[in-house]
């Protein structure tokens, strides 16, 4: 199965350690395999990410605040 992201939004964020960052929102898309191929039909799958610019994931909470995975470090928009 063909999968692409799909850009929804980027923002600045700052973070809880001081410091600026670029935050890029995106959907997961799938192509439909039941359509012609020579057409490329691309389908949301619901599935949604956010990673900053350098590719580092960011994990949203239930209250709408993000983290970036694995550091700690909370964004506020």
């Amino acid at each position: 199965m063909d999968k692409q992201l799909h850009l929804l939004e980027s923002f600045q964020a700052q973070g809880s350690d001081g410091a600026h960052y670029k935050v890029m929102g995106y959907e997961h898309l799938v192509r439909d395999p039941s359509l012609n191929e020579a057409v490329a039909h691309w389908e949301p799958t619901g599935e949604t990410e956010y990673r900053l610019d350098d590719g580092r994931l960011v994990l949203p909470a239930r209250d709408g605040s993000l983290r970036i995975d694995k550091s700690g470090v909370t964004l506020m928009r």
